[in-house]
């Protein structure tokens, strides 16, 4: 796959960080990044020498760091701000000394320097970081994904924002400038992260369309697909957004520092935008939540490659199969169990629970629901609907 153009500068930022990390295997991320050895091996040579500047076509001089006085440095601090207008005094300070500044003043200072020349507004300051916050323990254990809320665009039609996070370490996986919420759209662009990234443990969703379904069966294709990956899947409980609380503070961040007061003439510009901005996210702003760290340093990518072919799907030896017929039923003890139609033609996997009559339903390692042979069912109904399973929050 190669570079894009329309964000080559940020893919090649993106790549030389992760191949800075510690036991990185960079001729992997050379295969996932569509470029030669070679290649990689020059833009990490010239990461190393000459930092981001040095990943450019042309050569650019590096910001003089010494000799700067503090009307200069305070005219760095309005320039920073200009650039990034929703980071307050805290994030400023962090963002200077990562860019190795001399003599960086305190957040409140920064903050005054801000109020002086009228930068600030109602919105600085609002909402203080919680102190307190649950995170999985490491890179991949949990993607979350969801769509924004949709918006036009001045050409006509609508972009709908397609986030993917990792929950460990905050690190946006995928910003996608989508023009609608179909599976094949959404299976299409997690294609492309998977193979940068590797595949997750598990993934969280809530229980919108195309992944999800607040009715009884909340299975769809999407899903299916997901789970034949070895993907575990979790929906979050029906309107309760705080489940997937990183990514709607995700969503806040970017309507703050990307879509405010602005407007986009089609998809292509929006993902331009986009792609800068998810660059500047994942390897320049300080994240609160990370005590001021970007989410590149704690993310890593995943030892598990993505198979451009599907899995077999193996059952254990206690496990009886069914193929879902294309009305998604099985056939299991002379009745029909309707199973959904996300799974038809797939083999699905029954076992017996500790309760009588009780059978629980597998779709690979996936509990997908269960049924019920109680005698009335087997005296008179001989259709039997599949009862859904609690739900798995962000544990």
């Amino acid at each position: 796959m190669a570079w894009k153009e329309v964000s080559s500068m940020s893919q090649r930022e993106e790549f030389v960080v992760l191949a800075s990390v510690e036991g990185a295997n960079l001729s992997e991320l050379c295969r996932r990044f569509g470029v030669s050895r070679k290649t990689g091996y020059k833009w990490l040579a010239r990461y190393v020498a000459d930092g981001v500047v040095g990943l450019a076509d042309q050569s650019r001089r590096p910001l003089k760091p010494s000799g700067q006085t503090n009307p200069e440095l305070e005219q760095r601090v309005l320039t920073l701000r200009r650039e990034h207008p929703a980071w307050g005094g805290r994030k400023l300070r962090r963002r200077l000394l990562d860019m190795k500044e001399i003599e960086v003043p305190a957040a409140s200072t920064i903050t005054e320097i801000l109020r002086r020349h009228g930068q600030l507004n109602e919105r600085d300051g609002a909402g203080k970081p919680n102190i307190q916050r649950f995170e999985h323990a490491a890179s991949n254990d949990l993607w979350q994904m969801d769509f924004k809320g949709h918006f036009s665009m001045t050409r006509g039609g609508r972009c709908h924002p397609l986030t993917v996070l990792d929950d460990h370490s905050r690190y946006s996986l995928g910003l996608r400038a989508c023009d609608n919420e179909r599976t094949e759209t959404v299976q299409r662009e997690l294609v492309e992260m998977f193979r940068h990234h590797g595949l997750p443990r598990r993934m969280l969703m809530d229980n919108g369309s195309p992944w999800g379904d607040a009715g009884d069966q909340p299975w769809t294709r999407l899903t299916a697909w997901l789970v034949r990956l070895g993907i575990s899947i979790s929906h979050g409980r029906p309107y309760h957004p705080q489940t997937q609380g990183k990514d709607e503070r995700f969503h806040r961040t970017l309507a703050a520092e990307v879509l405010r007061d602005r407007s986009f003439t089609d998809l292509a510009e929006t993902q331009t935008a986009f792609d800068l901005w998810r660059q500047v996210y994942n390897t320049q702003r300080p994240h609160d939540a990370l005590r001021l760290e970007v989410p590149i340093s704690r993310y890593r990518i995943s030892p598990r490659v993505f198979p451009e072919r599907l899995p077999q799907i193996d059952y254990a030896p206690d496990v009886k199969v069914r193929r879902a017929s294309t009305r998604g039923v099985i056939k299991f003890s002379s009745c029909s169990i309707r199973i959904g139609l996300a799974f038809v033609g797939e083999p699905i996997g029954v076992r017996a629970t500790s309760e009588t009559d009780v059978y629980e339903v597998f779709y690979g390692h996936q509990a997908v629901g269960q049924f019920n042979l109680n005698g009335s069912a087997r005296e008179g109904r001989k259709t039997l609907a599949m009862s859904r399973l609690p739900r798995v929050a962000n544990d």
